[in-house]
């Protein structure tokens, strides 16, 4: 995004009707927001000197949308909560302009749980924020920032008003549009995704199919042999001993269980998620010197996902587990369940050891097992290696 220099003058001229209109003149040549508020910032620098300008518009219910222009932020990296903008009071109606003389020091932009990261890591000390409004409807703010304390002042407002309500036509024409494009390509994506998981049904069809007749092989050539060889001991002319009948029972037994223990979750059907990932953990770790923690930030509200979508997620725990012991080198392994916005759920699995070296094959081929499962359930997945590997898989309005 282009970006504007920060403005060394401390005054703005009186404003001139001929900069409103090269503002207007400078917006109907353009398409998209981001270019548009790069062609009109040098036009409000003039009126208004600023290190760093934006406009917040609403995104959907609770959320905001930045644009920015002088200081690249996190405010157009991601959207941000209504609740947790230094903006809440314009946007929630408590008033209509705001002026800051060091909104490093002013309580409505640094409270508790504000996203005001930007204003404190680049000084963003003189700060005023004036409604946008189309058809006497808010739809945003626009929002002008210096990193000189006590700059603006009252008149500093009125010219931003002005300024604001010559772009918010404009601006929410092309925000509407923008929208608009965002749900056509959502809607191609989400017939991109039925096609996947149509796919992804067959597949798992033909590969529970296959796993029925292993299961049926393993029952047959192992637990109904052993069966008989045991019948055959029990009842010939030579009868097993009392303690070689029950070591030849214990391992039938101990042999049953691990292909139950293949086909079925059973301690995630009948202790829950965090219970069956917490002793799936142990086990993975075995002897070696690992510390492991397992925390559940959802009060156990991941067992109410349906019973596929919740298997799906063990299974990628499962599999995220195995890399991370296997192959990590790492001395912690630690999972965080935690409710994300919109109603979601994630599940961070994260060890302290090498990464993911670009030729150690078996580790990728693990992750492309959890890549697919994670498409199937339509679930965002991110794969992060740095100080150790991180592999979160994040599910949107589940819960």
């Amino acid at each position: 995004m282009p970006k504007v220099g920060i403005m060394t003058q401390v005054s703005a001229p009186p404003p001139r009707g001929d900069t409103f209109l090269r503002i207007s003149a400078h917006l109907v040549q353009r398409t998209d927001i981001a270019s548009a508020l790069a062609a009109v910032a040098g036009e409000i620098s003039q009126l208004i000197p600023f290190t760093h300008a934006d406009l917040c518009l609403k995104e959907r219910p609770g959320w905001l949308v930045s644009y920015e222009v002088g200081i690249r932020t996190r405010w157009s990296r991601a959207l941000t909560r209504v609740d947790a903008s230094p903006i809440r009071d314009l946007i929630t109606g408590k008033c209509e302009t705001m002026l800051c003389t060091d909104a490093m020091q002013d309580s409505r932009q640094t409270f508790a749980g504000a996203c005001s990261e930007p204003i404190l890591s680049h000084k963003l000390r003189s700060r005023v924020h004036v409604l946008m409004k189309v058809l006497g409807q808010p739809i945003g703010t626009l929002n002008i920032s210096h990193s000189t304390p006590d700059l603006y002042d009252e008149d500093t407002v009125k010219r931003a008003q002005h300024v604001a309500d010559i772009l918010s036509p404009y601006f929410h024409a092309l925000h509407t549009a923008e929208q608009a494009q965002r749900a056509t390509a959502v809607g191609k994506q989400a017939e991109a995704r039925e096609e996947l998981l149509r796919r992804g049904a067959l597949e798992l069809t033909q590969t529970l199919e296959q796993e029925r007749q292993r299961i049926g092989m393993d029952l047959h050539d192992q637990t109904l042999a052993d069966l008989t060889r045991l019948l055959r001991d029990v009842t010939g002319r030579a009868p097993l001993s009392r303690d070689e009948l029950a070591e030849r029972i214990s391992e039938t037994i101990g042999d049953l269980r691990l292909i139950i223990d293949t086909a079925v979750p059973t301690l995630l059907e009948l202790f829950g998620f965090v219970h069956a990932v917490r002793v799936h953990l142990e086990r993975a770790v075995g002897s070696e010197p690992v510390e492991v923690e397992v925390l559940d930030g959802t009060a156990g509200a991941i067992d109410r996902l349906d019973s596929t979508t919740r298997t799906a997620l063990f299974r990628i725990t499962q599999e995220a587990i195995n890399n991370a012991v296997r192959h990590s080198g790492g001395r912690r392994i630690e999972i965080l369940v935690d409710k994300v916005a919109s109603n979601g759920i994630a599940i961070a699995i994260h060890d302290d050891g090498c990464g993911i070296p670009s030729n150690q094959n078996q580790r990728q081929s693990g992750l492309a097992h959890i890549r697919t499962r994670a498409r199937l359930i339509d679930a965002k997945l991110d794969i992060s290696s740095g100080s150790g590997c991180t592999v979160r898989v994040t599910l949107e309005d589940r819960l």
